[in-house]
């Protein structure tokens, strides 16, 4: 994706706040940085969740990751 919401500086601020990180216990996240830039794109353009492109992975999984972050208020 050419255009993305988040500098490098800003991705590295927020980067080790992120849940789902390779040193935390559970399952970890595939492309964390790709994940917030999907829900940045979502909440930028109002789109569907199955509009979502193809270069923030796979919608629905997407969409569930959020709505799991969505349940523990984070």
């Amino acid at each position: 994706m050419d255009r993305l919401v988040l500098s490098d500086a800003g991705w590295e601020r927020m980067a080790p706040l992120i849940i789902g990180r390779p040193d935390q216990k559970g399952s970890t996240g595939r492309d964390n940085r790709m994940f917030v830039e999907g829900v940045l794109w979502i909440v930028r353009t109002g789109c569907p969740w199955r509009d979502l492109p193809e270069a923030f992975g796979d919608w629905n999984s997407v969409f569930r990751r959020f709505s799991r972050w969505s349940r523990k208020g984070v």
